[in-house]
């Protein structure tokens, strides 16, 4: 095959799955990532789908599910063909904070996401309480359960927008990255 038939290796466009418990904050996360405004969001019932540009030709689509218990049991379904997690903790909720370590622990463990990166965005920096960074890098066992795959996480305020444009510049990175592997790993299976 010429040289100047090889396809670009730059990937287009990749995947992110937006997950966390319900009124975490994902659904004003995705809006602020995409219109800067604020928003009075209702509990998401099924999911909320958006593309967003994130540098030159290189497209985000971003996956956001339902935390209610009821589709927490549907999250597996969304797991296949993910190039990034981005799992949203509501920092200043002590006490539920268990309960999404647990489910963050289940999703991790489907090997449908096996080396997916990971962003972990500690939201609601701005409440009274709020756990920084590093407690939540702790509380979640982080250095544990994503030992074999890049991760980060970001404090961040979905309210103001603060650490977004960091945690959005985090995940076009990671997926970047994961999905040039992908596609090096293919065509070393098709050779």
């Amino acid at each position: 095959m010429g040289l100047q038939n090889a396809k670009p290796s730059a990937a287009k466009r990749a995947n992110i799955l937006m997950l966390g418990l319900d009124s975490a904050g994902k659904s004003t996360l995705l809006y602020k990532f995409r219109y800067k405004g604020v928003f009075l969001t209702m509990p998401t019932i099924g999911f909320n789908v958006d593309m967003i540009e994130a540098g030159k030709d290189f497209t985000l689509t971003f996956w956001d599910v339902g935390g209610q218990k009821k589709m927490r049991e549907l999250w597996s379904n969304f797991l296949e063909d993910t190039d990034g997690l981005l799992y949203v903790v509501d920092s200043s909720d002590k006490r539920r904070l268990e309960e999404s370590r647990r489910e963050f622990e289940c999703v991790l463990k489907s090997e449908a996401i096996k080396n997916v990166p990971v962003v972990v965005l500690a939201n609601k920096q701005d409440l009274p309480g709020a756990l920084n960074a590093e407690e939540i890098t702790r509380r979640f066992k982080m250095k544990k359960y994503c030992s074999d795959r890049n991760w980060y996480v970001q404090p961040c305020c979905a309210t103001t927008g603060e650490g977004l444009a960091e945690a959005l510049q985090r995940v076009a990175t990671f997926a970047r990255q994961y999905s040039k592997s992908k596609e090096t790993f293919t065509t070393l299976k098709e050779c």
